[in-house]
């Protein structure tokens, strides 16, 4: 059989990043499980997050620890192609889109070990090469691969996946294909598993089809739905040490944005946030003690939840609302809220939130009201560092891109990945 003579073929979602020529978003066209289906038209929703003003701390209150050394350090790095994407949602390893200096391929893959930064080429051009697809996008763990090719002058997208023993790659299988009716598909991976969004374009002629969370074990070309929903969802999928976080409507208000919790290996859902209505975040994502989430605008209601910004609830010493019914547990909760202007979803190394503002990722640890601004090295680009890890782990991993000539010195142009683990 060919590899694209599967039977469980289907069509999927994404915004994309594009690492090779260092473009930051390329707009382009377009069995079975445990599933969830909202389509309902109702716009009755009784439990909706409703948070006090006096019950939201502000980073605007943080104390500022000068030296970053003395809490986060740089325990690994590693100087990668000029342009390289990264992206890591374990605290083993790290997926890396590396362009190349040629036109085809024009990006290769890589895994890079967190623990020692050693790197290797796994995918060095896309499967269909031969058929004029390149490699996009790119998620992994130690157990599979999961990525995006595309044929950008026919308006075509395949997702594959593949297992991963050490730096060994398996055999490829396709997941899912698509054209312009369909957005590019959004990816994760966690544990077994790799996962991906389908969404219609809105404007196009699949446009009343729902959007949708797909799954596939790594090795199988099975794909499964895990979710439903009317209208597009609101952020890519989220990845976490064990879960999935999604941002589909509710299941009674179109005009409401549910956060939703999936364990990954059992496909259920296990915990749902619903925002007042009409608010949608930019990104969404879980931490120790829930649900995080941002707003890239500011709301004109909507209580101590409602500013430009990030928010996450306060694990505090001895308190877990994982489990706790959502309605009650995030409306008693104490929120963070990180005020400056959100860039990417955050992470979590240790007991320190990981945020991306502009050009600078710090560290926040809301429990103490501290925080620190993790250094950029000389001759990083307007751009800055940007986080690339997703999840909580023991740590946390940025990458900047590096354009510097010191004083007769050579021309240094790379991208540059730091690995951080708490002091």
């Amino acid at each position: 059989m060919s590899l694209w003579d599967g039977k469980d073929i289907t069509l999927t979602r994404r915004h994309f990043l594009y690492g090779a020529a260092g473009v930051a978003a390329l707009a382009l066209l377009g069995g079975g499980g445990y599933v969830y289906d909202h389509f309902i038209a109702d716009d009755e929703v009784s439990e909706v997050l409703a948070v006090p003003e006096d019950a939201v701390l502000s980073s605007d209150d943080c104390t500022l620890i000068d030296d970053p050394s003395t809490v986060l350090r740089v325990a690994t790095q590693r100087k990668l192609p000029f342009g390289t994407i990264v992206h890591a949602s374990s605290d083993e390893m790290a997926a890396c889109l590396l362009p190349t200096e040629s036109a085809s391929p024009l990006t290769q893959v890589g895994v890079l070990s967190l623990a020692d930064g050693s790197l290797t080429t796994v995918l060095k051009e896309a499967v269909g090469a031969s058929e004029g697809f390149q490699v996009f996008d790119v998620r992994a763990t130690t157990a599979g691969m999961v990525w995006v090719e595309a044929n950008i002058l026919k308006g075509l997208w395949r997702v594959l996946a593949a297992p991963l023993t050490g730096a060994d790659l398996g055999a490829p299988v396709l997941v899912a294909q698509g054209d312009g009716a369909w957005q590019m598909p959004t990816l994760a991976a966690v544990g077994g598993y790799a996962f991906w969004q389908e969404m219609p374009q809105e404007e196009g002629p699949m446009a009343d089809e729902p959007s949708r969370l797909m799954r596939a074990p790594f090795g199988s070309g099975t794909a499964e739905k895990l979710y439903s929903s009317k209208g597009t969802m609101a952020t890519a999928p989220y990845a976490g040490r064990d879960c999935v976080v999604i941002t589909p409507r509710a299941e009674r208000g179109k005009s409401y944005h549910q956060l939703t919790r999936l364990d990954a290996a059992t496909g259920q859902t296990t915990d749902t946030l619903v925002l007042p209505m009409s608010m949608k975040p930019l990104d969404a994502g879980w931490g120790p003690a829930g649900f995080t989430f941002s707003f890239d605008g500011i709301y004109n209601y909507g209580g101590g939840i409602r500013n430009l910004g990030t928010y996450t609830p306060i694990a505090l010493p001895g308190s877990d609302l994982t489990g706790l019914d959502a309605a009650v547990a995030y409306d008693s909760a104490q929120w963070f809220h990180f005020t400056r202007t959100p860039v990417s979803a955050p992470a979590w190394c240790g007991r320190w939130l990981m945020v991306r503002s502009t050009n600078a990722v710090c560290g926040v640890d809301p429990t103490t009201m501290e925080y620190v601004q993790l250094s950029l090295e000389n001759g990083a680009t307007d751009y800055g560092d940007v986080l690339a890890s997703t999840g909580s782990g023991s740590r946390a991993v940025t990458f900047s891109n590096i354009d510097y000539t010191p004083l007769n010195g050579e021309r240094e142009k790379h991208t540059l990945v730091r690995v951080w683990e708490a002091v």
